[in-house]
């Protein structure tokens, strides 16, 4: 079974005493490429966390947001810088009576400015805590991998449609092979023939080297290679594992099967009908590229 390296999950966790939420986003790349947004009480776990994207998701530019919110009564300890409350206050007192100002709200001006309040965070998660973001990262990492199978069957659709849109161009080919052989005699024999007359010519001699001339654009051996590559390409696309690199080899050996057909065709309808697998292998290589 193919999965996808686009993928998307989330999950949130609420209690009295905390809000945690976690999101994993993925797109393809060649190696695991990963990206963390975490708060500074997780600083330490992101190599754990790593270790657990990594086992799950293997390969992909992946992109890891968690957030933990500690609610009231679990924010940590406040603090008020009294030395510099008084400082703020006393000044504002002597600016207000100067300037002959309701002296009410200068309390709490003096409060409200920076470092008066200071709120010293927890710095630490506990074991508790840390067991609840991971059980909430776990469940949207396995969200995500969920997400990435059921792309990989919609990707495995299309590769299917597109690989048996080949066999069928194939099939054509095969139709119209022997009329192309005999079309190239016929050209052979009819050039042959328009040379002058006083020009003679060995017809024992001129059939050896028509045979050798048609055996060199021969495309039986790539008809049958091809059908190998594409029979090798549904049968791993159907195997348990994700193999998008493996596809990906494959869909270049049935390219150059296409390409050695197309150039040894000389015959206007089969060169049609290689235009259009080139197309359909275009198609193949595009998806590839996003397959596990």
């Amino acid at each position: 079974m193919i999965k996808s390296m686009t993928g998307y999950g989330q999950a949130r966790y609420e209690n009295d005493s905390i809000t945690i939420s976690a999101e994993v986003k993925t797109l393809n790349s060649k190696f695991l490429d990963t990206t963390f947004r975490l708060p500074k009480t997780l600083t330490d776990k992101e190599n754990e966390i790593r270790n657990l994207l990594s086992e799950k998701l293997e390969r992909g530019k992946v992109n890891t947001t968690i957030e933990l919110v500690r609610l009231a009564g679990n924010q940590g300890q406040v603090k008020i810088n009294e030395e510099l409350f008084e400082q703020y206050y006393k000044q504002l007192n002597i600016l207000a009576k100067k300037n002959e100002a309701d002296p009410s709200e200068v309390f709490k001006i003096a409060l409200g400015f920076p470092e008066v309040i200071v709120h010293n965070p927890l710095e630490e998660v506990a074991d508790e805590e840390w067991k609840l973001v991971k059980s909430v990262f776990l469940e949207a990492l396995e969200k995500c991998d969920q997400y990435r199978s059921q792309e990989g069957s919609q990707l495995e659709e299309k590769l299917l449609e597109y690989t048996n849109s080949i066999e069928s161009l194939l099939n054509e080919v095969t139709e119209l092979d022997p009329q192309r052989i005999v079309l190239l005699r016929e050209k052979l024999h009819k050039s042959l023939e328009e040379l002058p007359a006083k020009i003679e010519s060995d017809p024992n001699r001129f059939e050896q080297e028509l045979i050798y001339y048609i055996e060199k654009l021969d495309i039986s051996e790539e008809k049958v290679r091809l059908q190998s590559h594409l029979s090798y390409f549904k049968e791993t696309l159907h195997s348990p594992d994700s193999n998008g690199k493996k596809l990906n080899f494959i869909a270049q050996e049935i390219g150059r099967e296409i390409n050695t057909i197309g150039a040894k065709a000389y015959h206007a309808q089969i060169q049609r009908l290689v235009v259009n697998m080139k197309d359909e292998l275009e198609k193949i290589k595009e998806q590839v590229l996003n397959i596990l």
